[in-house]
């Protein structure tokens, strides 16, 4: 059988992070929902409509954040969500309306220092 032949169904960005309780209220004050394991919890997965995050502890201490982007995320509503998480208090940068990749999009910062963006599809090469 060809490695290719299974369909791939979703997936879920595993994020590494200090405080798995901390991190996890940052991300229901987004919207999601939490199911936290361990006490104190050292791991999370965070659900919201079809998207799903997780939150694991670092075990040494120590959170490797990425070089840009630790996930996307695709809202059908870009503005309205920036405005709402705005209005919740969460700070988020200026829209970004690039032409190149064909979303329109913000960033989030979580307590790990982890950028999250929310975008919404216009049509371009990445606009899956």
């Amino acid at each position: 059988m060809m490695v290719g032949a299974m369909r791939l169904e979703r997936s879920m960005p595993v994020l590494q992070v200090r405080d798995v309780a901390d991190s996890a209220a940052f991300y229901e004050r987004l919207g999601f929902t939490a199911s936290l394991w361990g006490d104190p919890p050292d791991f999370a997965i965070m659900t919201r409509d079809g998207v799903t995050l997780a939150l694991d502890r670092a075990r040494d201490g120590t959170v490797p954040v990425n070089q840009w982007l630790a996930a996307y995320l695709y809202t059908d509503d870009v503005v309205a969500l920036r405005t709402a998480l705005i209005d919740a208090g969460i700070a988020a940068t200026e829209m970004h309306y690039p032409t190149e990749y064909g979303c329109d999009d913000f960033d989030v910062v979580d307590p790990d220092g982890h950028r999250i963006a929310f975008g919404q599809d216009r049509g371009g090469t990445f606009g899956l």
